[in-house]
């Protein structure tokens, strides 16, 4: 069969962009084609700015005439966002301690970080015992914006997780063992994500998300869509349980 490449622009309009005091804008796009059979949905990530306000895709068709449908998710960042970080983790009586990321200080508490998190209560709980003093405390192997976003997820006023945040907030989560944070992702991920099915079986299985996959594994509710699942490169990279789970569907789905 024939294939042809469509080309797919988006371009965005900074003007009024910049009078609502947005710097940046990430999130995704993404293209459906309206017979499924053809092509499966491709998705491109943005990071978008004034200096790079235009987003394209190509995309291989398998017809020379190919209906497609979009959506997107996307979340602006302002400019004010960057002095939030720095009045939240400002020098105060409340806070005791300095983590320093990328050469910039977050002023903390030690109590209120260590009850969220069992990778700095170990960590704090260490340094007491061997009678260390650190006057600053550097973490390394994290960006400051992606660290401050993991502590503004659980501070007060905190920001929602969103489909943009959701794996990066995993990620850091899992990393400096906060569970708050990994409950409140996965209960987006139940509720409100738009992330196709496989996308969020595999942060499921990735992240140990018990519910988020159960539904998951629901949700491949057909033969076709169990197939895709089972022939695509992310199940690969699947926990053996969790391929198991896929194929035990598979079968079920086939003796119905």
């Amino acid at each position: 069969m024939t294939s042809c490449t469509i080309n797919f622009k988006w371009k965005f309009d900074w003007s009024e962009l910049k009078k609502q005091g947005v710097d940046e804008i990430t999130g995704v796009i993404i293209v459906k084609s309206a017979e499924e059979e053809y092509r499966s949905a491709e998705k491109l990530e943005l990071k978008l700015s004034e200096d790079d306000q235009v987003a394209t895709n190509l995309i291989v068709s398998a017809m020379y005439f190919d209906i497609c449908n979009y959506e997107y998710y996307l979340i602006p960042h302002h400019a004010s966002g960057k002095r939030d970080y720095e009045e939240m983790f400002a020098p105060s009586d409340q806070n005791d301690t300095i983590l320093v990321v990328e050469g910039k200080k977050l002023h903390v508490n030690k109590t209120f970080l260590s009850y969220h998190s069992k990778d700095f209560r170990a960590l704090f709980s260490c340094l007491e015992s061997k009678e260390l003093k650190m006057d600053e405390i550097p973490i390394r192997y994290v960006s400051f914006e992606d660290f401050a976003l993991l502590l503004r997820t659980f501070y007060s006023n905190p920001v929602f997780v969103t489909d943009a945040t959701v794996e990066k907030l995993l990620e850091l989560a899992r990393r400096f063992l906060v569970s708050s944070v990994i409950k409140v992702s996965e209960h987006h991920l139940l509720n409100m994500s738009k992330l196709d099915n496989q996308k969020m079986l595999c942060l499921a299985d990735e992240y140990r998300l018990p519910k988020l996959l159960e539904k998951c594994i629901y949700e491949l509710n057909t033969m076709e869509k169990a197939k895709q699942m089972k022939q695509s490169k992310e199940f690969k990279k699947l926990s053996d349980e969790t391929k198991a789970k896929i194929v035990d569907r598979f079968f079920k789905l086939a003796h119905i």
